[in-house]
């Protein structure tokens, strides 16, 4: 009886991936995708790219300190401004180096 079980589960290995929808894995892996936090200043708003350019400190282990671009969400974009001190969570999504819980960092008052 065991045996007969034997061709059905092999069966089952191969249907199932097929039954998935197409791009799980992609949106499993962007779901995973390491985020490493940052802090930086905006050095330019680029809305035509959905971007902003970050002149952002050492981020240890993952990039020395740079200025690049980051893919932001619309919200974001509509309320950053070159000069602003920020803080976020970057990640590599896809070919995307994305900025995500972008949040200001207070100025000091003397």
């Amino acid at each position: 009886m065991k045996l007969r079980l034997l061709p059905a589960l092999l069966a089952l290995t191969v249907i199932v991936p097929v039954l998935l929808p197409a791009g799980g894995a992609e949106q499993a892996a962007e779901a995973q995708a390491k985020r490493h936090p940052l802090r930086g200043v905006v050095t330019a708003v680029l809305p035509e790219r959905s971007a902003v350019m970050v002149k952002h400190e050492d981020i240890p282990g993952v990039m020395r300190a740079m200025t690049m671009a980051f893919k932001v969400d619309t919200a974001t974009l509509q309320t950053l401004k070159p000069g602003d001190a920020i803080t976020g969570l970057m990640s590599r999504q896809g070919s995307n180096w994305v900025l995500e819980d972008v949040k200001p960092v207070p100025t000091k008052r003397s």
